[in-house]
């Protein structure tokens, strides 16, 4: 792909491989997020699905290939810590919320975590931090539960908490792996609209299974299989190839 393409994405994985113990978990892999864009990625278990989103984040680094962000700043050359000061957040498959504490206050915390700890000792919430959190609890559906401890929520509520922490970080990118496992049908339906709402004002990467919830999202999907792209394009046309039906639909 020419350099001119670069600019126009958010993300650009360009010939990504990497093997463990001799096993290629990614083999070549390539595509491109364009900003804004929300993406959904499926394939097979041992696909490279998870090493695809510790590579982008800097958890792994790869054999060869680079990871542009923006364009021109590639990934593969950052630590953990620099990549999501850079806007990429990341909600892992189990959620982490401070159970002991209420939901407003997860996301007050998540807000605080970018001023270091002093700051956030002596840190009074200003108007705007206010209604930063407000905006993000009626988006990720908590408005009403605000004063609950997250111990209560639901694990579907939960996981919406959770996506709420990393939109206090304002991410450009937020890669989200498996959002509506173990969610009820009402949840997941949710969920979708949820995730399409955010990706109005970032870019949104989801790797999911569930391919009633990826229907719903009705966005692009890259189909990995065996470390790179098997197939690209929309749910139906996935679908519809052979080699993703033996690969993936097929088991």
């Amino acid at each position: 792909m020419e350099d001119t393409a670069k600019p126009r994405s958010i993300l650009y994985l360009d010939g990504v491989s990497v093997s463990f113990d001799g096993f290629k978990a990614l083999n070549s892999l390539s595509f491109v997020v364009e900003p804004g864009e929300l993406r959904a990625i499926i394939g097979p278990n041992g696909a490279g699905k998870t090493t695809m989103m510790d590579i982008i984040t800097g958890k792994t680094r790869p054999d060869e290939g680079a990871v542009f962000f923006k364009g021109t700043i590639d990934l593969t050359q950052k630590d953990e810590a620099d990549i999501a000061q850079l806007g990429i957040g990341r909600k892992f498959q189990k959620p982490t919320v401070f159970e002991s504490h209420t939901v407003w206050d997860n996301i007050e915390l998540a807000l605080n975590r970018n001023r270091g700890v002093f700051a956030t000792l002596f840190y009074r919430l200003s108007t705007q931090d206010k209604a930063r959190i407000e905006e993000i609890l009626s988006t990720v559906r908590l408005m009403n539960r605000k004063d609950d401890l997250a111990a209560n929520l639901s694990h579907g509520q939960k996981q919406w908490l959770e996506i709420g922490m990393l939109l206090a970080q304002e991410p450009e990118l937020l890669l989200v792996d498996e959002p509506v496992a173990g969610m009820t049908d009402a949840e997941t339906a949710e969920t979708a609209i949820l995730l399409k709402e955010i990706a109005k004002t970032r870019s949104v990467v989801v790797v999911e299974h569930d391919m009633g919830f990826i229907r719903d999202l009705g966005v692009k999907v890259t189909c990995l299989a065996e470390g790179s792209v098997l197939a690209e394009g929309s749910i139906d046309f996935v679908s519809a190839d052979q080699k993703v039906i033996e690969n993936y639909l097929g088991r």
